[in-house]
């Protein structure tokens, strides 16, 4: 009897602690595409080209977004002008926080910004999260840009508080499934782009688990859109081999001149998924229209380069080569047209509208 007590002892010790356990996470399995799918949104999407944009009257994702600072006037004309050269995708970046003060709203002018980019035949490209430039931010009023300083006023997201706040998770999962399932069968969304540059800023493998973590709610959603993230980096091997083995589709960077391009292209063909080059053109480093934007239309690989118009972000302006009194670069390092309208480069828009067919 007292062996029977003990053993009855024994075993209500070990359910109890097995009760107590902390629950497995939920094992999230992958709904990638196919190459079937991937080959037939391609057929249907046919040569992406465009830019990546955000108003010229805006400094960055946060005074794109919020409600007191969204300009539909500057959209309007300048997405018009993207229209006349022939454009038909721009990639434009998001930020959760100005999600959080007003998820509704945001929402809203999402849809607002479709709308206009729709009328000017201009699919989009949304971007979640953000490795590059400034590692903190604050919503409301933004600051004015820097002399001659490229991107002085871009903001990560979600940056270093990824990193002191172990609670921020939890809100970029509710943001990423909530504006993934509000626009999961928006046709006017051609890529959702879960996340710009990550391991950027020098953060390396400590942006893995994000990524991988944005990877597993774009599955449990799974938009009829396709999921990618850009590589741009050989040196960041974990990332690279998450990314590409991951994405529906191929996309990535590249600001080199057409030889270290083509090789680029070589390397990421052999993964049999359509291909959009998501940034390219930096004119001083020999990355141009005139060289790269030919092979990627020959070999139909999307191309969307930096830049539309000039303005608030200073992207006219080098990474690395600021201009203290804000004068004039000696050579544009991104950007096709000055906040007016008229071209940067007028050669460079002629070859534009011949490879979009729109100088005929």
């Amino acid at each position: 009897m007292k062996k029977n007590i003990l053993l009855l002892a024994i075993a209500g010790f070990f359910l109890l602690a097995a009760c107590q356990e902390k629950p497995k996470e939920k094992q999230v399995v992958s709904t990638r595409w196919t190459d079937t799918h991937a080959q037939q949104w391609s057929a249907e999407n046919g040569w992406l080209r465009g830019s990546n944009f955000n108003p010229s009257t805006a400094i960055n994702q946060l005074e794109t977004w919020q409600a007191e600072s969204f300009d539909t006037a500057t959209i309007n004309r300048e997405l018009g002008w993207a229209e006349g050269i022939g454009m038909n995708a721009m990639r434009v970046y998001l930020h959760h926080v100005a999600w959080k003060v007003d998820q509704q709203g945001f929402k809203d002018r999402m849809s607002t910004y479709l709308n206009i980019a729709e009328k000017h035949g201009i699919k989009t490209i949304f971007v979640f999260f953000d490795d590059c430039w400034n590692p903190t931010y604050a919503a409301g009023k933004q600051p004015e840009p820097k002399l001659g300083v490229h991107n002085s006023g871009w903001v990560r997201d979600p940056g270093d508080l990824l990193f002191q706040d172990s609670t921020i998770i939890n809100e970029l999962e509710l943001y990423v499934k909530d504006v993934l399932t509000t626009f999961k069968d928006d046709k006017r969304i051609a890529i959702w782009d879960l996340y710009n540059e990550p391991g950027n800023s020098g953060y390396g493998n400590k942006s893995l688990p994000l990524l991988k973590k944005v990877f597993e709610w774009g599955w449990e959603v799974r938009p009829s859109q396709p999921l990618s993230v850009g590589v741009w980096n050989l040196s960041l091997s974990d990332l690279n081999k998450f990314q590409v083995e991951n994405s529906d589709i191929i996309t990535y960077h590249n600001y080199e001149g057409p030889e270290k391009h083509q090789a680029a292209i070589d390397t990421l063909k052999l993964y049999n998924r359509p291909m959009v080059c998501t940034e390219y053109m930096a004119r001083r480093n020999n990355s141009l229209f005139t060289n790269i934007m030919p092979i990627l239309k020959e070999q139909n690989i999307g191309a969307i380069n930096w830049g539309l118009v000039s303005g608030k972000s200073n992207t006219k302006y080098a990474w690395d080569e600021p201009i203290a009194d804000g004068s004039e670069p000696p050579l544009w390092f991104h950007e096709i047209f000055h906040p007016d309208g008229t071209p940067y480069k007028q050669e460079e828009v002629d070859l534009i509208k011949s490879l979009t067919g729109k100088s005929q």
